[in-house]
């Protein structure tokens, strides 16, 4: 049996079930599987079916019923970290960094628009015409983007990103080699001295990723409050957790609770520290407000493709919610942050953390970066991977205070390795 013969088939299947079941109102996932299985075997009466087709069939079915149609099963694999819907005809996946086409489909643009309205309402959200464009989450925390038709040409466009239950550790990533063990360390001692850490680099880069490893680093015992557009994090090891996410405007423009709202709340939490998911608007004040005011060990990510590049984009977004000089910006900017790591994809699609920078201070009205660790490429495998690594371009901090103040000596965490005793 052909597989296009085993499509047509379920669809038959499936029409003749909603005709003579109301799957909506009053029938168990049970029933419509004890009725779909019956089905599937009357027919394998008629024409031989193996096993594994059988089984097949019924998922198939199923799926087109009460779940999610085909995302169903690509969201139940593991393996693949993000999912691109580009009409009904056409779906591609990203696994282990590559994207390729996926070979099922959905049945019409109908069904596609119906498991559109199937995610957004659990959630309680909607989109339409009216509405084309809309960000939820499901409840295994992926990430969805929805656009709908007139805006989208060709169908329905939905774009997920998975993210794994249990969190990358820093502990994967070095064996990834994303990072090397040295300055993995310097990372940790910085964290647990509560410098500020900003987490840049371009989309797909593992921000977010790094962000959860980097939180491993922060002692038990602190209040953390996170804040999120769309709750990604997945911080362990902290009870005394508050994860906080924005609200979109309702259908009539209110009732909106905005990162912004969000900060200057927590500010009243006493917080230890605060972990902010990504800046991206005029809420950068609000982050430099926290990172100046006696909130150290803040961390967050941000885009851009260098970390001069995340420094002048910061300035942008400042001035685009305070009236206020750009020198006045950049000082507060050298004076908020400490740290600024940037992270890439490179050719082979692996991701690595390019560079780590010391945030100086102001030099002839321009805030001063000093490298201290920087990706050299040294050549190409056979398999086509880049050979690479993280060097250590500077071998001390100019800024020390915090290092002290925690009882860390300075010398100590260039070593790649815990002090002995």
């Amino acid at each position: 049996m052909t597989a296009e013969e085993q499509k047509k088939k379920c669809q038959e299947i499936q029409e003749m079930i909603l005709k003579e079941m109301d799957c909506n109102h009053g029938v168990t996932d049970e029933e419509i599987l004890e009725y779909i299985e019956e089905q599937v075997l009357k027919f394998g009466h008629t024409v031989y079916l193996s096993v594994e087709q059988k089984e097949e069939m019924i998922r198939t079915i199923f799926n087109s019923i009460r779940k999610l149609d085909v995302l169903q099963e690509i969201l139940e694999d593991n393996s693949i970290t993000e999912i691109m819907v580009n009409g009904p005809d056409h779906i591609f996946i990203e696994r282990d960094g590559c994207l390729v086409p996926y070979p099922k489909c959905f049945s019409s643009q109908s069904k596609l628009e119906d498991v559109v309205q199937q995610i957004v309402g659990k959630v309680n959200r909607r989109v339409n015409e009216a509405n084309p464009i809309v960000d939820v989450r499901l409840l295994d925390g992926s990430r969805v983007n929805v656009v709908l038709p007139p805006v989208a040409l060709e169908g329905p466009v939905v774009t997920i990103r998975k993210f794994p239950e249990q969190p990358i550790s820093m502990e994967r990533l070095l064996e990834l080699g994303s990072i090397t063990e040295e300055a993995a360390y310097l990372l940790r001692k910085l964290v647990q001295a509560k410098y500020n850490i900003f987490i840049s680099g371009g989309t797909g880069s593992g921000k977010t990723t790094f962000l959860n490893a980097l939180s491993g680093f922060i002692p038990s015992g602190e209040r953390i409050i996170v804040i999120e557009d769309a709750a990604e994090l997945q911080i362990r090891g902290i009870s005394n957790l508050v994860r906080l996410e924005v609200r979109n405007a309702n259908i009539e423009g209110k009732n909106e609770v905005s990162i912004r709202d969000l900060m200057k709340s927590a500010l009243r939490m006493r917080p230890d520290r605060i972990i902010l998911g990504e800046v991206r608007d005029a809420a950068a004040c609000e982050l430099l407000n926290v990172m100046n005011t006696g909130h150290d060990g803040s961390l967050c990510t941000g885009h851009a493709n260098s970390p001069k590049d995340m420094l002048s984009r910061l300035e942008t977004l400042v001035l685009t919610g305070m009236d206020i000089p750009l020198q006045a910006v950049r000082s507060q900017i050298a004076s908020a942050l400490d740290i600024v790591v940037q992270l890439g994809r490179l050719r082979d699609r692996s991701r690595r953390v390019l560079e780590i920078d010391e945030v100086i201070g102001i030099e002839q009205g321009e805030i001063c970066l000093e490298p201290l660790f920087q990706f050299c490429e040294e050549g190409k495998a056979p398999d086509g991977k880049v050979i690479g690594k993280l060097r250590s371009v500077r071998n001390y901090l100019t800024h020390q205070e915090k290092l002290l103040a925690a009882g860390i000596e300075t010398e100590t965490v260039w070593k790649g390795r815990e002090e002995n005793g």
